[in-house]
């Protein structure tokens, strides 16, 4: 048995009036699609997107971004949710114990645990649908808006996704709608009009549906935790005549600089290794090996540029970032705000998060020798998980 996760992501969302596709909007440095994809870690074992054919290329993209631990395939959606759907499971190769999520793309903040009472529903009763009670009075009216009936509100649940079905069933269930007309707004109702039995399972008060802009401006609202990592760098350089002396992107005059394959800006470095390990990203060997020439004396401002954004295709952002550069001369106090301002130009964040220090070590050492600059550097990132 297998798990396919489905994500409805044909829609262009124009209720959001946001002027982009509303799976594509930044929620804390994550997208809204991303941060879908993301919910089901752990959770299934493929995923196909049907995607706006607009915006297909963008949500590919996006899925590459995605930190998920299975393959994902972007496919075209269709003119109605339920046709976008229908085409994703066509395209699937399901075997006859295999099961299928399909989640509305807009519902980026599914809990795991609403996603897990879904697959133990279908494996004990057949299907899994979450919802939850609705708390205010429904009236059904007629065209002119005069009420006909009081639904009695004890017995109506709001459905939300994902909405698991044994995934043949849901195949054939949909091309019969499809076949007989059947309009309807979820995958639950394909299941209703061709007779499957559909159990519900407790959901979410937080799995909201982002349709309208309050309901971004609500969960950006609520969005007050977010998770903190603390990465720490090191680096050293030797000091060699004929080589220009830069920290932190300033060109320092000086009768020595540093070696090394790129400008040789330990400073930089040992705050982009800060980075990269608070993000478990690896370090800028990995990353910008210098047995690379496309690196051979290349702006170490441009190395820390892509290093921030590797962040941020990951969704952290820099906190704050403190460096200190240990060095018996010059004297680098006079070029520290050229050097905040360089440091936080790159990264793209405000200069009041980036702090420069300089200090000697009392003429010991290799530092007090003059023999080589060391730098030291301590990051905080942050990204709502």
């Amino acid at each position: 048995m297998k798990i396919v996760t489905v994500i409805a992501a044909g829609g262009t969302g124009t209720r959001m009036n946001a002027g982009i596709n509303k799976l594509l909007i930044p929620i804390r440095g994550k997208t809204v699609i991303r941060r879908s994809i993301e919910a089901f870690r752990g959770l299934t074992d493929e995923m196909m997107i049907a995607a706006c054919p607009a915006d297909l290329e963008e949500i590919r993209q996006e899925a590459e971004r995605a930190e998920a631990d299975f393959p994902i395939a972007v496919v075209p959606g269709g003119q109605t949710r339920q046709e976008s759907i229908l085409l994703a499971l066509k395209s699937a190769a399901f075997g006859e114990d295999d099961l299928v999520l399909v989640h509305d793309g807009a519902r980026c903040f599914v809990e795991a645990d609403v996603i897990r009472r879904v697959i133990d529903a279908c494996l004990e009763k057949g299907s899994g649908v979450p919802g939850i009670p609705v708390t205010s009075t429904i009236k059904m009216t007629d065209a002119s808006l005069r009420v006909t009936r009081t639904l009695p509100r004890d017995q109506l649940m709001e459905i939300q996704t994902p909405q698991g079905f044994p995934a043949l069933a849901l195949l054939k269930a949909s091309m019969e709608a499809a076949e007989k007309g059947y309009a309807v707004t979820d995958d639950a109702s394909v299941m209703e009009k061709c007779g499957y039995p559909v159990q519900i399972v407790e959901g979410s008060a937080r799995n909201i549906k982002l349709t309208r802009p309050e309901d971004l401006g609500h969960v950006k609202g609520e969005m007050t935790m977010p998770s903190f990592r603390v990465g720490t760098g090191y680096d050293v350089h030797v000091l060699t005549e004929g080589r220009k002396l830069i920290l932190c992107g300033v060109d320092i005059p000086w009768e020595k600089g540093l070696l090394g394959h790129s400008d040789a800006d330990v400073a930089l470095h040992a705050l982009m290794d800060a980075m990269l390990g608070a993000a478990a990203l690896g370090d800028i060997g990995k990353h910008f090996p210098d047995t690379d020439e496309r690196y051979r004396g290349i702006s170490s401002i441009l190395l820390l540029q892509k290093t921030a954004e590797l962040l941020r295709e990951h969704g952290w952002e820099v906190s704050n970032a403190d460096v200190t550069i240990v060095a018996q001369k010059p004297k680098l106090l006079p070029h520290i705000p050229q050097m905040r301002k360089n440091t936080a130009d790159a990264i793209g964040c405000d200069i009041g998060r980036i702090s420069i220090k300089a200090t000697t070590t009392e003429h010991l050492g290799f530092e007090g020798r003059g023999e080589g600059i060391s730098a030291q550097a301590v990051c905080m990132i942050s990204r709502d998980d």
